[in-house]
């Protein structure tokens, strides 16, 4: 399960590698055991050096293959993805409301929560009900309005 260690929202006009400064230290700190960290190529420079000098720990770079072209998954981006998904689906992140960085960062923290709360309180596998198989009656009169409906529209 990923989660997330630490947050922090920063200005567009402020670079990765410099936003990223904050949440390494604040991981760091809080999380002693957190011995590796992945970023994308928009981390790369003086960020590696920092954190293995500074925090003591590894800063590995999850870079494209020189040669690709088009889309390919990346090593470990899925992961990253994957819970930038999630935070999508709650409505107050999904558009920019927030004015400043401190609610931005609240209402990712608000939906990292409520992700993991709906984890813990599942306590099994997730699954669906699945589709419900309809008798025939159900189907022919489905069957049946949809061709009523289709030779109205033509």
């Amino acid at each position: 399960m990923t989660l997330l260690p630490a947050v922090h929202v920063v200005a567009a006009s402020v670079q990765d590698r410099d936003g990223a400064k904050r949440p390494s230290l604040w991981t760091g700190l809080d999380h002693p055991g957190v011995r590796k960290v992945w970023a994308d190529q928009g981390f790369a420079g003086r960020s590696v050096e920092w954190v293995a000098q500074i925090l003591g720990r590894e800063l590995e770079m999850v870079l494209k293959a020189p040669d690709l072209r088009g889309f390919q998954v990346q090593p470990k981006r899925w992961a990253v993805e994957r819970t930038l998904a999630w935070l999508t689906a709650h409505r107050r992140l999904a558009r920019d409301y927030e004015t400043s960085p401190a609610h931005s960062e609240t209402m990712i923290r608000w939906a990292m929560i409520g992700v993991m709360v709906r984890r813990l309180t599942r306590g099994r596998p997730a699954t669906g009900p699945g589709p419900r198989s309809l008798s025939r009656a159900e189907a022919h009169r489905l069957n049946r309005g949809a061709a009523e409906g289709s030779s109205l529209t033509s």
